[in-house]
């Protein structure tokens, strides 16, 4: 279906779906979860199986030390396409799954276990929440390598911390603690690296417990917040809270508000 791999064909990243929660693993643990042509290609395909009426929660983390330290250079090097063309193959597939993860229903935790850095820094910021290990960094690190941030990052970054921020971030390739992102708002909560797979699943299952509606409507307010009017994006409001009031969810939930007892959402 889709020409979607089943799960154990996957090369450079793990899969699983228990219930209404998805779980991905960037797996090349060795080249610090580097995205190569292969990793990106996966991930668009996986972001793809994540956009369905069953998953409510997406749980996105690197395998071993590292989150994800960005692109592959060594991979970018060696292609015979020659590194540009190899490059914006790996960005559009990379974009593809961003773009994908922003407009599915599912919420997606990112999972900050390790070193983000470049491409790893942008995609770890794509989540809706972010939890990261008191053990993880964050650094832009493109320039460095004489190349420019890809991965959504000019978009959210500067939505998340301000443009003066963005461009400390990207010019001079800072690294940010932990702490620091947080502090910068970068990150919805640091715990320390042991509790952070017990934080994720406990965060997880209390997202697949509400409505999934909700969620999803929460995730559309605030892709069109930045691009719209105050008139539009009132009127996107009215228009989410009418067709959430109208569904299973939101009949049950005001009806279990009335009655005082906790809902039960499909």
């Amino acid at each position: 279906q889709d020409n979607v791999p089943a799960v154990s064909e996957y090369q450079t990243l793990t899969f699983e779906q228990d219930g209404p929660i998805a779980r991905i693993v960037l797996n090349r643990p060795d080249a610090a979860n580097g995205m190569n042509d292969v990793m990106t290609a996966e991930l668009a395909q996986v972001a793809r199986r994540c956009d369905t009426a069953a998953i409510k929660v997406v749980v996105l983390t690197g395998a071993g030390r590292f989150f994800c330290a960005g692109g592959d250079l060594k991979a970018m090097a060696a292609s015979p396409l020659g590194p540009g063309p190899f490059v914006k193959g790996i960005a559009d597939d990379l974009h593809r799954a961003i773009s994908t993860f922003a407009r599915m229903d599912a919420v997606l935790i990112t999972a900050v276990n390790g070193v983000a850095a470049g491409a790893g820094f942008s995609l770890a910021i794509a989540g809706d929440l972010v939890l990261a290990a008191d053990s993880a960094s964050f650094t832009m690190a493109y320039t460095r390598a004489g190349l420019s941030p890809d991965g959504s990052s000019s978009y959210y970054l500067p939505r998340l911390v301000g443009v003066r921020r963005t461009q400390e971030l990207m010019l001079t390739n800072r690294t940010l603690s932990a702490a620091e992102a947080a502090d910068w708002g970068l990150v919805t909560a640091v715990v320390s690296v042991a509790e952070l797979a017990a934080k994720t699943e406990e965060l997880a299952v209390q997202l697949a417990a509400a409505a999934r509606g909700s969620s999803a409507a929460v995730k559309r307010l605030m892709l069109a917040s930045f691009g719209s009017g105050l008139e539009e994006q009132m009127e996107l409001e009215g228009r989410l809270i009418a067709a959430c009031a109208d569904s299973a969810d939101g009949r049950e939930g005001i009806e279990a508000f009335l009655n005082k007892r906790a809902p039960v959402f499909g």
